[in-house]
């Protein structure tokens, strides 16, 4: 008898409700400091908001805290995100500090604690029905691909694993991932070079070779 599989589960969004409730009520001091350092340092908003899609690709506002300047060109044009991520920004993607904000996102059901990161919805279009099955769960704040190996893997490898998490779900993996999560956070491994997000965007499928 194939096993019933947990990944949209009551088990997994009580889990999530707690869960994001404690860790939000721990993190409330950093979170106070954070935005008295942004509001300092950069100034207004404090978070920064972004539509991204989630469970059945449907969209959501996620929230983080802002990283990057409003500098902007002689005509106006914001500056790429390079020259607009400052020093206090680059340490809080290090860190993952800015996907603090994330937790009410968990409370409020657009997001899991462990799932596919949420990406681009520009890149919705651009999946393969298998990797399109990404979505089948609520998107979350860590992942399988992101605890083996992050940015040093191919967008390809995410995806596999994504879909790989979704197909075998069980708590005691998402309690593996949030611990590794942990660690991986504290050494900064996998992390992009000079804090930055994703370096090189996706752009479908790689055409099959003559």
């Amino acid at each position: 008898m194939k096993r019933r599989h947990t990944v949209n589960g009551p088990l997994k969004r009580g889990f999530d409700i707690i869960g994001s409730a404690v860790m939000l009520g721990l993190a409330s001091p950093v979170l106070l400091v954070l935005a008295l350092l942004v509001r300092l340092r950069l100034g207004r908003p404090i978070l920064f908001s972004q539509l991204r899609p989630g469970r059945g690709a449907g969209l959501f506002t996620l929230y983080k805290v802002r990283t990057m300047t409003d500098a902007k060109d002689d005509s106006g044009a914001l500056l790429q995100d390079a020259e607009r991520l400052t020093r206090l920004g680059r340490f809080l993607r290090s860190t993952s500090l800015d996907e603090l904000p994330e937790l009410y996102n968990v409370l409020r059901g657009d997001m899991s604690l462990v799932g596919p990161r949420p990406l681009s919805p520009t890149y919705l279009a651009l999946y393969p029905p298998h990797f399109a099955r990404r979505h089948e769960c609520r998107p979350g704040i860590t992942g399988l691909a992101q605890v083996s190996g992050r940015n040093a893997l191919s967008w390809e490898e995410r995806f596999t694993l994504d879909v790989w998490y979704i197909d075998h779900h069980s708590m005691a993996l998402d309690l593996r991932v949030l611990g590794r999560t942990v660690v991986y956070a504290l050494r900064r491994t996998h992390v992009a070079p000079g804090g930055t997000a994703e370096i090189v965007s996706y752009t479908g499928p790689a055409a099959p070779e003559e």
